[in-house]
């Protein structure tokens, strides 16, 4: 856009600081998202500093780890991307403690552009949170990147 300051991205720099997965960011959710070969998938359970109101998971964590595990199915499918726009429905609130399960899935993929979906819910199912997401396409994965 005309006007906006460039700012550039280096994706394969700094990621064990990133706030949602890296493990070297001491107050950072360290999310670690696995890949079958279609679908990301991990877990999280969130603690008091996750809170929003008195004993429910802030829905700014919850937004996080969705468009985390977007942006890692992206990975994992060699793409690496920034976010453009997402979009999170809540279905219920989320208590502290309560581990969940994320899958993520990419939907559509475009020439500069990827649109993924993921969820969370309960161990037995019961649906949290669902998101959607548009991510523009950086780069493709090097070849010695790993998560």
């Amino acid at each position: 856009m005309k006007g906006q300051p460039q700012v550039p991205i280096e994706p394969e720099k700094g990621w064990d600081m990133n706030f949602a997965s890296g493990p070297d960011n001491p107050i950072g959710l360290k999310f670690d998202l696995k890949w079958n070969g279609k679908i990301g998938y991990g877990e999280f359970t969130a603690n008091e500093l996750h809170q929003g109101w008195g004993d429910i998971v802030h829905g700014g964590i919850i937004e996080c780890l969705l468009d985390e595990a977007i942006g890692w199915t992206a990975w994992y499918e060699g793409m690496n991307v920034a976010t453009a726009s997402i979009f999170v429905r809540f279905r219920r609130p989320l208590k502290i403690g309560e581990p969940v399960v994320i899958t993520a899935s990419i939907t559509k993929r475009r020439r500069n552009l990827m649109e993924g979906e993921a969820k969370m819910t309960l161990k037995d199912g019961t649906l949290v949170a669902e998101g959607t997401s548009t991510m523009v396409i950086l780069s493709k994965v090097q070849e010695e990147e790993t998560h």
